[in-house]
């Protein structure tokens, strides 16, 4: 077996995007492959579309229905268990790839020798194979046989798991399996990922399809995905930790985990989760200063993290309370010029 296709599935039976997504897989252009979708205690149809996809491809497709959900860490963990292929792919159940993907990855890791092989990605908001906005999902200068070099940029633009494929050999002997009970799974184990492999190739063409969508996990906010990203934002540490890689690529997993657990956690809950507390800010910013005090004196933060940020985020950890009355007043401020502006 070449390829395990992994699809975890939660509810996404509605217009067509199941569906979509299964077709452009049951429709590659190599024929040594199989398809592992695990449903995660679906409340739609979504398993019965995966039973019948299994009775009309059962040499390809393997349909499992999951007896608890533990969202889409449990559900790749399932399927990472079951799976023969040489490599593993994920696939986000509401995407989809070219007819050709797997073949234009596993030629270049043939010809090349590379243990993962990455692709772009073009962002659509309808079911298409016309390129939407094009994202370079990778860096020229990441490729070859990876040293710390590549390695510290794969941990600050590593891109996303799901436009590459591994060695499942690589996957199993490393442990590298997700946290369940969580979202943000692949951010908590991303880096393992990508900078314990040993030979990285990248196909600068948009091969996979992200499906923008309003019930997209990306674009729900609630106070426990702001927990989630905090606990996904730990497990960075504890993942580095784990495989012995902390100490080497230290100033880059502080930024990876600064990014993940307190500055895009901050600037989501105080504009999108209803209702804030000030308890929130308090007990997350103390966290960030315990984990790492002096993170606003690393150097990828100081380059990458924008001036307005900074100023908001030096007043958190000044004083948690006086940021969110100054945040919530600057907030009510900018909708009101913006309800002003939308009368004339």
């Amino acid at each position: 077996m070449k390829v395990s296709i992994i699809v975890p599935v939660f509810n996404m039976a509605s217009d067509g995007k199941l569906s979509f997504c299964l077709d452009s897989l049951i429709n590659q252009t190599i024929d040594d492959y199989e398809i592992i979708a695990v449903d995660d205690c679906s409340t739609d149809n979504s398993m019965d579309i995966l039973r019948q996809y299994e009775e009309k491809y059962p040499d390809k497709f393997h349909a499992i229905h999951s007896e608890v959900n533990h969202h889409q860490g449990g559900a790749k963990n399932i399927a990472l268990h079951a799976a023969k292929g040489e490599w593993i792919s994920f696939i986000d159940a509401d995407d989809w790839i070219v007819p050709d993907y797997y073949e234009q990855m596993l030629e270049v890791a043939n010809r090349t020798g590379a243990d993962m092989v990455g692709c772009d990605y073009c962002e659509v908001s309808e079911h298409t194979f016309t390129p939407g906005h094009q994202v370079a999902n990778s860096r020229p200068e990441q490729t070859g046989v990876l040293g710390a070099t590549q390695k510290r940029s794969m941990i600050i633009d590593g891109g996303s798991l799901c436009t590459k494929i591994y060695k499942r050999e690589r996957i199993i002997k490393n442990s590298l399996f997700f946290p369940e009970d969580i979202f943000y799974e692949d951010n908590a184990v991303g880096n393992s990922y990508l900078i314990m492999a040993q030979h990285y190739e990248y196909i600068a063409k948009p091969l996979y399809y992200y499906y923008q969508h309003n019930s997209s996990t990306v674009h729900t906010f609630s106070v426990t995905r702001c927990l989630d990203r905090m606990a996904a934002g730990r497990m960075i540490v504890e993942e580095a930790k784990r495989h012995g890689y902390y100490d080497e690529f230290k100033p880059e997993l502080e930024f990876s985990f600064t990014q993940l657990f307190y500055v895009n956690t901050l600037f989501t809950y105080m504009p999108c989760v209803r209702p804030t507390n000030p308890k929130f800010v308090r007990d997350i910013t103390k966290e960030m200063l315990t984990f790492f005090p002096d993170f606003r004196e690393n150097e990828y933060y100081i380059n990458r993290v924008g001036a307005e940020e900074k100023k908001l985020i030096n007043m958190a950890c000044a004083s948690p309370l006086r940021f969110y009355i100054y945040y919530k007043l600057l907030w009510a401020y900018r909708n009101l010029r913006r309800a002003i502006s939308g009368k004339h």
